[in-house]
């Protein structure tokens, strides 16, 4: 179930890995969609709630092998609820845009198939405490290696998953684009080897055409 069958809103997420180029196009999409007159709310996953920022420290810093897999499903689960409950809903029900940086198909690639074959163990856990997916998911299909140069560029603190190196992030792609296919309803992939203007354009093309639905 898409929270358009409950809400008065749009929810879209943002998918990719690390390095795609998400962030730089969920700002310019708002900037588009504030300029069309709608309200809109910018959120990420893990995050977007003050017991969700508090959660993201926990599981985006420290060594690679911190938390096990399956800590990893808990604490994100526990952290998108939190997250669900005291920003997205409200924000939809008020009849706004809500763009996420990541939402659960993040969960299902990083902590459901890459880390381990534990797919089965995020989905029962989703549709027992989050049971909703969003309208649209914008995809920024990426070169793995690639990607991770660009990620590892950005000099942060949240990089402990980025710490797993290519591999990780070759398997996240390939998984990305599995969803992609078994979502196709839902997901819209944009090639991100193209320029930032042209990602942005692709982008706003596919939101236009679920909002004129």
């Amino acid at each position: 179930m898409t929270l358009a069958t409950c809400e008065s809103g749009l929810f879209i997420s943002f998918e990719g890995i690390d390095g795609s180029g998400k962030s730089t196009q969920v700002s310019l999409l708002a900037d588009y969609l504030r300029k069309t007159g709608r309200e809109v709310v910018v959120t990420r996953e893990p995050g977007g709630s003050a017991g969700a920022e508090e959660i993201r420290a926990l599981v985006l810093q420290g060594d690679p092998d911190r938390w096990s897999a399956e800590t990893e499903i808990l604490l994100f689960t526990a952290a998108r609820r939190d997250h669900l409950e005291r920003l997205i809903r409200p924000s939809l029900a008020a009849g706004k845009v809500v763009i996420c940086d990541r939402f659960a198909d993040s969960t299902r690639m990083y902590q459901g198939l890459s880390r381990g074959d534990l797919r089965e163990t995020v989905d029962t856990l989703h549709n027992l405490m989050i049971g909703v997916e969003p309208d649209l998911t914008v995809l920024i299909d990426m070169d793995p290696v690639e990607g991770l140069k660009r990620a590892k560029g950005r000099m942060g603190t949240e990089e402990r998953f980025e710490d797993f190196g290519a591999d990780l992030q070759a398997a996240m792609r390939a998984g990305f684009l599995a969803l992609a296919a078994q979502f196709e309803d839902r997901f819209r992939v944009i090639d991100g080897a193209q320029s930032v203007k042209d990602v942005s354009t692709a982008i706003r093309h596919a939101v236009d055409t679920v909002l004129s639905i």
